[in-house]
C-alpha cells in the first residue's frame, strides 16, 4: 500500500462515525419507545447502549492495534477460531450488508424522488433508478482510490453530523413543558417484565449503535494503525454517544414520550420546528445525503472482507486482484456493488432482515470481541509501547460479550423463528465451507 493512499486519523474517525450513524437514529427511537413502559427505561436503554459501545470500542481498538490487517473482521475469526466460522459469519454479514445498503438506498431515493419529481405517478420505478444511480456513482468514487473515497466520506459524514445537530435545535426554541421520567399512567410491572422490555428496547438501540466493528477491516490501510485505530474508534464512538443521547433527549422533550410511540417520522416533526413549511423538502435532501454517506462507507468496507477471504483461499483468487495504479480491489468492489444493485429490485422483501441481521451480529460481535483473550496470548511478544492496551481488562470485553448475549437471547425470545433461521443459515455456510474445502484438497491431491 502506498503511503499517500493511507487513511489519517480524521479519515478513520469519520469512517467510524459514518458506519454507525445511518438511518437508525431517525427511526429506531420510536421502536424503543414502543417497547418500553416509561421514559426512564427508554433512556436507560440508550445509556446502556452507549456504555456497551464504549466497552466494544475499547475492545476493538485493542484488537485493531494488535492485529492491523486489511479485512480484519474476517481474519480475526480465522486466526483465533477456525476458517469455517470466519467464512460462515462473514458470508452472512456480506449478504446482510448488501441488503442493508440496497434498502437504505431505496429509502433515500424515496425521500429525494418527491423533491426532484413532484407529482410523478411512477415513484416506485423512479426510486429504483435513483437507488441504482446512487450506488453506481459511489462505485465510481471508490474505483478512483481510497483517498478519493475517504475525502468523499469526510464531506458526507460532516453533513450527516450537521443534520443531527440541526434536529437538536428545537430544544432551544420549543420550550417544552417538563415531563416525568416515570409515567404515572403505566401500571407497575414485575422486574421480569421490565427486564424483558429493556431487552427488546436494547435490540433496536444495539442496531443503532452498531457498525464500528467493521473499522478493523481497514487495518493496514490506516496510517500508523497501532496509534490511529484505537484513537479513531474511541473518538468516533464518543462523538456518536453524545449525539445520540442529545437527539433522543430532544425527541423526548419536543415530541413527548407517549407521542413518540406512534409518531410517523420523528425527524420530520423535529425539522418542522426548525424549517417550518419548507421542512419536508429540506429534510428530504439532508436524509438523502445521509444515505449516500452510508452507501459509500459500505462500498469502502465490505470489499476488504472479500479481499481477505480471497487471500485466505475461501473465495477465488480473482477477488484479491488490485488495480496497479489506484490499489483498488476492483473485482471485490465490483462484485459487492453488483450484489447491491441486484438486491435493490427485491429490497422491499427484506423487512425482516433487521432482527435477522442483529441476531447474527450478536453472534459475530460476541465471538469477534472474545478474540481479544486469544490475541493477548498470541501477541504477548509485542512491545507494549507500540500497541494500545485497554484498562479494566478483562472486565470491559466480558461486559460487551454478555450484553450481546443478552440481546441475542432477547431476539430469540421475541422472534424465535428469526433466530433459528439465522443459526440455520450459519450452519449451511459452514457446511459449504467444509464441502468446498474438501473438494479443493481432493483437487490438489489428484493434481
Amino acid at each position: 500500500m502506498q503511503k499517500h493512499s493511507k487513511l489519517n486519523l480524521f479519515d478513520f474517525t469519520m469512517i467510524v462515525v459514518s458506519l454507525v450513524i445511518g438511518m437508525g437514529i431517525f427511526r429506531t427511537p420510536v421502536n424503543v419507545a414502543k417497547a418500553v413502559p416509561s421514559p426512564l427505561v427508554f433512556f436507560a436503554a440508550w445509556l446502556a447502549g452507549g456504555f456497551i459501545a464504549i466497552c466494544g470500542a475499547l475492545t476493538y481498538a485493542e484488537i485493531g492495534s494488535r492485529f492491523p490487517v486489511t479485512g480484519g473482521y474476517f481474519r480475526i475469526f480465522s486466526y483465533c477460531y477456525h476458517p469455517s466460522i470466519a467464512f460462515a459469519v462473514n458470508c452472512v454479514i456480506l449478504i446482510s450488508n448488501a441488503a442493508s445498503l440496497a434498502g437504505v438506498a431505496l429509502i433515500g431515493a424515496e425521500y429525494i424522488a418527491k423533491v426532484i419529481f413532484p407529482g410523478a405517478s411512477n415513484y416506485e420505478t423512479i426510486q429504483v433508478v435513483i437507488a441504482i444511480v446512487s450506488i453506481s456513482i459511489f462505485y465510481g468514487v471508490n474505483l478512483a482510490g481510497l483517498k478519493m473515497s475517504a475525502r468523499t466520506q469526510n464531506v458526507l459524514t460532516l453533513i450527516k453530523i450537521g443534520m443531527v445537530l440541526t434536529l437538536i435545535l428545537p430544544l432551544f426554541f420549543a420550550h417544552p413543558a417538563p415531563q416525568p421520567l416515570l409515567d404515572p399512567s403505566v401500571s407497575s410491572g414485575t422486574i421480569g417484565e421490565y427486564l424483558k422490555a429493556f431487552g427488546v428496547g436494547l435490540v433496536a438501540v444495539s442496531f443503532t449503535y452498531g457498525g464500528y466493528q467493521q473499522t478493523i477491516n481497514f487495518g493496514s490501510e490506516v496510517r500508523n494503525p497501532n496509534r490511529n485505530i484505537p484513537r479513531g474508534i474511541f473518538i468516533g464512538i464518543s462523538i456518536i454517544i453524545v449525539l445520540y443521547l442529545t437527539i433522543n433527549y430532544a425527541y423526548y422533550s419536543v415530541i413527548g414520550f407517549q407521542n413518540m410511540k406512534n409518531a410517523q417520522g420523528i425527524a420530520a416533526i423535529m425539522a418542522s420546528h426548525v424549517f417550518g413549511n419548507a421542512a419536508g423538502k429540506i429534510l428530504s435532501v439532508l436524509l438523502f445525503l445521509s444515505v449516500l454517506a452510508y452507501v459509500n462507507v459500505l462500498l469502502m468496507s465490505n470489499p476488504r472482507v472479500m479481499f481477505a477471504m480471497s487471500e485466505d483461499g475461501v473465495l477465488p483468487a480473482v477477488f484479491r486482484k488490485r488495480n496497479t495504479t489506484t490499489d483498488v480491489m476492483v473485482i471485490s468492489l465490483t462484485a459487492f456493488a453488483t450484489a447491491c444493485v441486484i438486491i435493490v429490485f427485491w429490497a422491499k422483501k427484506f423487512d425482516e432482515i433487521l432482527s435477522f441481521s442483529i441476531f447474527l451480529d450478536c453472534f459475530g460481535m460476541a465471538l469477534s470481541s472474545g478474540s481479544i483473550f486469544i490475541l493477548r496470548k498470541r501477541t504477548a511478544h509485542l512491545d507494549p509501547k507500540s500497541i494500545y492496551t485497554m484498562k479494566l481488562y478483562p472486565l470491559l470485553p466480558i461486559i460487551f460479550i454478555l450484553a450481546y448475549v443478552f440481546v441475542g437471547i432477547s431476539i430469540f425470545i421475541d422472534k424465535p423463528s428469526t433466530a433459528l433461521t439465522g443459526l440455520a443459515v450459519l450452519a449451511v455456510f459452514m457446511i459449504i465451507y467444509f464441502v468446498s474445502h474438501r473438494e479443493r484438497r481432493k483437487d490438489i491431491t489428484y493434481s
